[in-house]
């Protein structure tokens, strides 16, 4: 009797150690989302870049203009397009974390490449983007990228460079550019910047995106830049 009350305790004990096993398990399995390689990819560029991604807005004769910025130097050296801050009276930079610096134009090449560099003081060292060589880039190979579309800020699309337009020296991809993502980061599957959104192509007066957009090669870039990356 004392044998048989003994295996019924520890079949109890083990049926408890299993359940509790299990319990165990889903709660740590709950804890850890489970990514897909291209998922993967896409939560782990953005959380990597998206820190050095600003807002940047400039006062114009007729109104406001909005672009997006990559940070190239921690302490505060900004690129962007130059078509969003030309001819401006005043520009402000908002960082992703919602700090709002003034920020002046330092360098401007709006016919080689529309781009600009714009310096914010600040007394911190500010996350940076890393430049990659657009020389290597392919077509049908997967492109991040990041910008604040009418407004919506850090936001992220995907997609492919679909052609790459060797007159023009431009990086023509389908993910999403709007108005606003000027200035912003086309990136490759590493989170390297392979390119700087310029424009789209559309038939509606830039109302809306039909997946042609611009890019601006990165390597064109270096050599405004060169003087001031980190």
């Amino acid at each position: 009797m004392l044998k048989h009350i003994k295996t019924i305790s520890v079949f109890f004990i083990f049926v408890a150690c299993l359940i509790s096993g299990i319990f165990i398990n889903e709660r740590v399995y709950s804890k850890d989302i489970d990514y897909n390689g291209e998922e993967f990819i896409n939560v782990t560029v953005y959380e990597k870049i998206n820190p050095a991604i600003v807002l940047v807005e400039a006062q114009m004769i007729d109104g406001l203009s909005s672009g997006t910025g990559c940070i190239i130097n921690k302490s505060g050296i900004i690129l962007t397009s130059s078509h969003v801050v030309n001819n401006s009276s005043y520009i402000e930079v908002t960082t992703s974390k919602g700090e709002t610096y003034k920020a002046e134009i330092v360098n401007i090449d709006s016919k080689k490449g529309d781009l600009a560099l714009l310096k914010i003081n600040s007394k911190k060292a500010l996350p940076t983007i890393k430049l990659g060589d657009s020389s290597m880039v392919k077509v049908g190979q997967k492109v991040l990228a990041i910008g604040n579309p009418f407004g919506f800020n850090g936001t992220l699309t995907t997609g492919i460079v679909s052609r790459i337009d060797y007159e023009r020296n431009k990086i023509q991809t389908d993910a999403a550019i709007n108005p606003g993502s000027s200035g912003g980061p086309i990136l490759n599957a590493k989170g390297e910047v392979i390119g700087i959104s310029q424009s789209i192509f559309n038939p509606d007066n830039n109302k809306s995106n039909i997946g042609i957009g611009f890019a601006v090669p990165a390597n064109e870039v270096k050599e405004l830049v060169s003087a001031y990356i980190n």
